[in-house]
């Protein structure tokens, strides 16, 4: 009986560590694996292109990174991503790469990337940034100049500020995944579609239904950030 309990233990130790491993983007079997978006068929990511008929221009994207972005939006920032979707050559290798504008005073709303780490870099001014951890939920921020580097964390909701009153600030971020994915928390929970019902948000927020009802007209479908 010891023996079996034993084996059974280290069944579920190979299993949790087996699942540790597929957690994250898988690493490339070949030299590089460049996404096949017209392909047909559907994997957990993107088929490869024939290798043949790739290209140097397959590891090329003219991203005008340098060039500034609008920022006149109720939020004022804006993020510009370089990812498999529009990088094929990303494929399989575990990264991708924004640019964020800001706007004076401007943020990037508390949000997750579910499948990846940032690491971002200032590139100008100031900005106020955090995250926050699963619970007990604690903070951890810092105010970062030009040349600053923060690290957030895979899938903790984080978010950046700018504090100059005057002028924009910019940042670069690189991500740990082809594909982080993205949830903006106030979007997600007050604009989802269909609407989450508003008895589950009165009683989990502790708040009127008028102030649910407001709070989803601001994040409407025709009224995201």
């Amino acid at each position: 009986m010891a023996s079996f309990s034993l084996f059974l233990l280290a069944s579920l130790l190979v299993l949790a560590s087996w699942q540790q491993a597929i957690a994250f983007d898988p690493s490339p079997l070949q030299d590089f694996c460049v996404a096949d978006m017209a392909s047909p068929v559907r994997v957990n990511g993107f088929p490869c292109k024939n290798p043949m008929n790739v290209t140097s221009d397959d590891f090329f994207n003219a991203a005008k990174f340098d060039m500034p972005r609008n920022t006149m939006n109720k939020v004022g920032s804006n993020v510009t991503n370089l990812n498999v979707i529009n990088f094929p050559g990303l494929n399989t290798l575990g990264i991708s790469l924004a640019r964020i504008d800001y706007a004076p005073m401007g943020v990037n709303p508390p949000h997750v990337h579910p499948r990846a780490t940032e690491l971002l870099t200032v590139l100008e001014g100031t900005l106020y940034v955090g995250f926050v951890t699963s619970n007990p939920n604690r903070l951890f921020s810092k105010v970062v100049h030009k040349g600053d580097v923060f690290v957030f964390p895979k899938a903790m909701i984080h978010f950046q500020m700018n504090l100059d009153h005057n002028k924009p600030a910019v940042a670069q971020s690189a991500l740990s995944s082809q594909n982080p994915g993205v949830i903006t928390i106030a979007s997600a929970i007050f604009g989802s579609t269909p609407p989450i019902s508003d008895d589950v948000l009165v009683k989990a927020f502790q708040v009127e239904k008028k102030v649910i009802d407001w709070l989803k007209s601001q994040f409407s479908e025709n009224n995201h950030y």
